[in-house]
């Protein structure tokens, strides 16, 4: 079987981390599990997953704590579990830098499924070769993931790089909510359509002073990209 990658998950529920343990490595990941918040940072510091799964209720550190900590070290995807129907966890956890949530009682292999999404996305580099998208004081390099603003380079997670990559490759059509879930999540979304509107107010904040320039609100529809002048969208 094809090793998949490294996945930490943490969670203070054993079943949960059996669970994932067992149905990710029947397909192929490594899975690190840890029970509570305070061995996470050198953990994920010593393992180097390649995706993290946050419970935002734990023992020590906080789910929604650590999503904002590992956010200041490194871009990796992270998928936090929400108790179902917590809205205000779970756009929360957004805010903070989440790509995605699970609401608990959540599917194993759903979760599975999530997992492979989200590393399919922060791979698409290795595809996408070197192509770029530039317009006047914006610039999104697909080979190496980077966005620069005014030539300012401005981190942002593998989601938000996705969203932007991709109403930029596709400049004044507007995109409703479902199909940005459906096309940059990449499978069939059961979660609220604000995910798509949290994404976007956080891409904003990035990309100011161009932001309202680049990001459009279509209202009662979705968002488009919206370049003032075509100066180039040539994928080299």
């Amino acid at each position: 079987m094809a090793y998949l990658g490294k996945v930490l998950v943490v969670d203070d529920d054993q079943n949960v981390l059996e669970l994932v343990k067992l149905y990710g490595e029947r397909e192929g990941f490594q899975v690190v599990g840890l029970d509570n918040g305070d061995s996470v940072l050198p953990t994920f510091d010593r393992e180097n997953p390649d995706v993290v799964i946050l419970d935002i209720m734990l023992p020590g550190n906080d789910g929604l704590t650590l999503c904002r900590k590992l956010r200041d070290i490194r871009m990796t995807p992270i998928i936090m579990l929400t108790a179902k129907g917590d809205e205000a966890d779970r756009v929360l956890g957004l805010e903070m830098g989440a790509d995605d949530y699970v609401s608990k009682p959540f599917s194993p292999r759903e979760l599975v499924a999530r997992i492979k999404a989200v590393l399919r996305r922060t791979q698409m580099n290795d595809a996408a070769g070197g192509w770029k998208i530039k317009y006047p004081g914006l610039e999104i390099q697909a080979n190496t993931r980077r966005l620069l603003v005014d030539g300012e380079e401005k981190e942002v997670t593998p989601k938000e790089f996705d969203l932007l990559y991709h109403l930029a490759q596709h400049p004044r059509r507007v995109f409703t909510r479902e199909e940005l879930l459906t096309t940059v999540w990449g499978y069939d979304y059961f979660g609220d359509q604000r995910t798509v509107d949290v994404h976007i107010r956080r891409l904003r904040a990035k990309l100011s002073p161009l932001a309202h320039e680049y990001l459009t609100t279509v209202w009662g529809v979705g968002y488009q990209f919206t370049p003032p002048v075509k100066e180039g969208d040539d994928k080299h």
